[in-house]
């Protein structure tokens, strides 16, 4: 953890709570001591605490500064296996991913979204571990939708971009995204249907590649974003 968040007004973490463990096991801190924390999308700054026993502790919070804002990039990424799909949430908020849209597509298994990753809200402390990896206090949001259709409804304005090495032309690489809102659209390990392509480009999505190789879809989720930030001028 680079920074441990915690809900506006939370100062007390119970004993069995893994912040209360970080900063027992690993940080070595008592009463007295400071670590670096924040509250979720609001401001981080320094955490004292002021009381530490085997039933929690408490701590007071001082905001330095308001580090939630996030790039105005959203993924949509078709549902995957839920172990690669924990990856992906991570390392997504950890890049500083505005928003994430996650469709059941054509091709995918339709019981990943039975999952207790999403039926559980488990998803939601994935995206909260990618931020305290980050060392920031923004996390994504996170939108689980029935289809392709839905997902493409919620994504809004922007630079609409297909990820798909069948009909890719352009290289993601050599797009200039300086200023502008992007919409990245990732497929899962089968691919994208004709269906999805036409529905895709009919709405205004522009194929694009990131190389002639055939990437998995945990693989395509971080670095896609990555090239795409860095040609936002973000990274």
């Amino acid at each position: 953890m680079n920074i441990i968040l915690f809900e506006k007004g939370e100062r007390h973490f119970d004993c069995k709570d893994e912040r209360f463990l970080h900063i027992k096991k690993v940080l070595h801190m008592g009463v007295g001591d400071s670590f670096h924390g924040g509250e979720i999308n609001g401001w981080e700054g320094k955490c004292r605490i002021e009381n530490f026993d085997s039933d929690g502790l408490d701590f007071a919070f001082t905001p330095v500064s308001d580090t939630s804002a996030l790039h105005p990039l959203t993924m949509i990424v078709a549902q995957v296996r839920p172990i690669c799909m924990k990856r992906i949430l991570r390392e997504a908020v950890s890049l500083g991913v505005g928003r994430l849209i996650l469709p059941i597509s054509d091709l995918g298994e339709k019981s990943y979204a039975s999952a207790s990753l999403y039926t559980e809200g488990e998803y939601k402390s994935i995206l909260l571990d990618g931020a305290m990896q980050s060392g920031k206090t923004g996390v994504s949001e996170c939108f689980v939708v029935k289809s392709v259709e839905e997902a493409i409804e919620k994504a809004g304005e922007g630079e609409r971009l297909l990820l798909d090495n069948v009909i890719g032309s352009s290289p993601l690489s050599s797009l200039d995204l300086k200023n502008k809102s992007v919409i990245l659209a990732i497929g899962p390990e089968r691919g994208w249907s004709e269906r999805e392509r036409k529905l895709f480009l009919s709405s205004s999505f522009s194929p694009v590649l990131i190389g002639d190789r055939i990437l998995r879809t945990e693989t395509a989720a971080v670095a896609a974003p990555s090239v795409a930030l860095s040609r936002m001028g973000l990274l």
